[in-house]
């Protein structure tokens, strides 16, 4: 289990994960890093891979228009 604690909040609340993944997130996490704070830049990454995503989906599906051409 990892007891997740965010410095924004003061509640904490418990999540299961396997081993492998708490050695996971071990790796991914620098010293002195909290799992709350491993868990919060993990899907901050999430939301930015999944805007580049979409915008190069719609640079793939969708014509560019110049603005001077509006």
């Amino acid at each position: 289990m990892i007891k997740v604690l965010s410095k924004y909040r003061l509640s904490q609340t418990t999540i299961q994960v396997s081993r492998e993944t708490r050695e996971k997130l071990k790796g991914i996490g620098k010293k002195g890093q909290t799992y709350d704070e491993i868990i919060e830049n993990l899907l901050e990454l999430s939301k930015k891979a999944t805007f580049f995503n979409e915008l190069d989906k719609i640079a793939d599906t969708e014509e560019f228009v110049p603005l001077d051409k509006l």
